[in-house]
Protein backbone atom coordinates (compact mmCIF):
# COMPACT_ATOMS: atom_id res chain seq x y z
CA UNK A 1 0.00 0.00 0.00
CA UNK A 2 1.27 3.45 -0.82
CA UNK A 3 1.93 6.05 1.82
CA UNK A 4 -0.98 8.17 0.57
CA UNK A 5 -3.33 5.20 0.87
CA UNK A 6 -2.17 4.54 4.42
CA UNK A 7 -2.54 8.21 5.37
CA UNK A 8 -6.03 8.28 3.84
CA UNK A 9 -7.15 5.25 5.84
CA UNK A 10 -5.50 6.52 9.04
CA UNK A 11 -7.16 9.92 8.64
CA UNK A 12 -10.50 8.27 8.03
CA UNK A 13 -10.12 6.22 11.23
CA UNK A 14 -9.16 9.34 13.19
CA UNK A 15 -12.18 11.30 11.93
CA UNK A 16 -14.58 8.47 12.76
CA UNK A 17 -12.91 7.96 16.15
CA UNK A 18 -13.07 11.66 17.02
CA UNK A 19 -16.73 11.92 16.10
CA UNK A 20 -17.52 8.69 17.95
CA UNK A 21 -15.77 10.00 21.07
CA UNK A 22 -17.70 13.27 20.85
CA UNK A 23 -21.01 11.43 20.47
CA UNK A 24 -20.15 9.17 23.40
CA UNK A 25 -19.35 12.17 25.59
CA UNK A 26 -22.67 13.76 24.71
CA UNK A 27 -24.73 10.58 25.13
CA UNK A 28 -23.17 9.62 28.45
CA UNK A 29 -23.54 13.13 29.86
CA UNK A 30 -19.84 13.57 30.51
CA UNK A 31 -19.74 16.65 28.29
CA UNK A 32 -21.57 18.56 31.02
CA UNK A 33 -18.46 18.80 33.18
CA UNK A 34 -15.53 21.11 32.54
CA UNK A 35 -13.21 18.18 31.87
CA UNK A 36 -15.74 16.58 29.56
CA UNK A 37 -16.24 19.82 27.67
CA UNK A 38 -12.53 20.16 26.99
CA UNK A 39 -12.35 16.51 26.00
CA UNK A 40 -15.31 17.05 23.64
CA UNK A 41 -13.62 20.07 22.06
CA UNK A 42 -10.37 18.14 21.68
CA UNK A 43 -12.12 15.20 19.99
CA UNK A 44 -13.93 17.52 17.60
CA UNK A 45 -10.72 19.44 16.85
CA UNK A 46 -8.89 16.23 15.98
CA UNK A 47 -11.77 15.15 13.74
CA UNK A 48 -11.74 18.56 12.03
CA UNK A 49 -7.97 18.56 11.46
CA UNK A 50 -7.92 15.08 9.95
CA UNK A 51 -11.09 15.86 7.99
CA UNK A 52 -9.43 18.86 6.39
CA UNK A 53 -6.47 16.67 5.50
CA UNK A 54 -8.86 14.17 3.89
CA UNK A 55 -10.35 16.97 1.80
CA UNK A 56 -6.84 17.98 0.73
CA UNK A 57 -5.96 14.38 -0.22
CA UNK A 58 -9.16 13.92 -2.22
CA UNK A 59 -8.77 17.20 -4.10
CA UNK A 60 -5.13 16.41 -4.85
CA UNK A 61 -6.06 12.97 -6.17
CA UNK A 62 -8.85 14.38 -8.33
CA UNK A 63 -6.64 17.08 -9.80
CA UNK A 64 -4.13 14.43 -10.94
CA UNK A 65 -6.78 12.68 -13.07
CA UNK A 66 -6.76 14.10 -16.62
CA UNK A 67 -10.03 15.56 -17.84
CA UNK A 68 -11.72 13.72 -20.71
CA UNK A 69 -11.37 15.31 -24.14
CA UNK A 70 -14.48 16.97 -25.57
CA UNK A 71 -16.50 14.97 -28.11
CA UNK A 72 -15.63 17.31 -30.99
CA UNK A 73 -11.91 16.89 -30.38
CA UNK A 74 -12.27 13.11 -30.27
CA UNK A 75 -14.25 13.08 -33.51
CA UNK A 76 -11.68 15.30 -35.24
CA UNK A 77 -8.84 13.08 -34.02
CA UNK A 78 -10.66 9.99 -35.31
CA UNK A 79 -11.19 11.62 -38.73
CA UNK A 80 -7.54 12.61 -39.07
CA UNK A 81 -6.44 9.13 -38.00
CA UNK A 82 -8.72 7.56 -40.65
CA UNK A 83 -7.41 9.92 -43.32
CA UNK A 84 -3.78 9.09 -42.44
CA UNK A 85 -4.21 5.36 -41.95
Amino acid sequence: MSDRGFLFLFSLVMVVGGIAAAVWLLVSGQAGTVDGLFLLLTALLIALAFGLYLVFLIRRALSAVPAPAPAKAQAAAARTQQAVG
